[in-house]
């Protein structure tokens, strides 16, 4: 039996919501410390999440990191 391992395209960061409740959005990012910095960033400013950390995904990377912000690959906006 043949296995196809599927390599990991991009990272995203999420959100934990109380005990329960893990939240993303469609930001993706090429690095782990990017989608790390991102969801940190976001952590230190929102009054919901109860912690942070970056999945793994197979998704197209749409988002990069420059200077401390999120930018997007598609519009280049901030």
């Amino acid at each position: 039996m043949k296995t196809t391992q599927v390599e990991t395209v991009s990272y995203a960061p999420m959100f934990n919501f109380g005990d329960t409740e893990t939240h993303g959005n469609a930001q993706r990012f090429a690095t782990e410390q990017e989608a790390y910095d991102s969801a940190q960033d976001r952590y230190r400013v929102w009054t919901m999440p109860t912690g942070f950390f970056v999945a793994e995904t197979n998704d197209p990377v749409n988002y990069r990191r420059e200077n401390g912000a999120d930018v997007s690959n598609t519009t280049n906006i901030i």
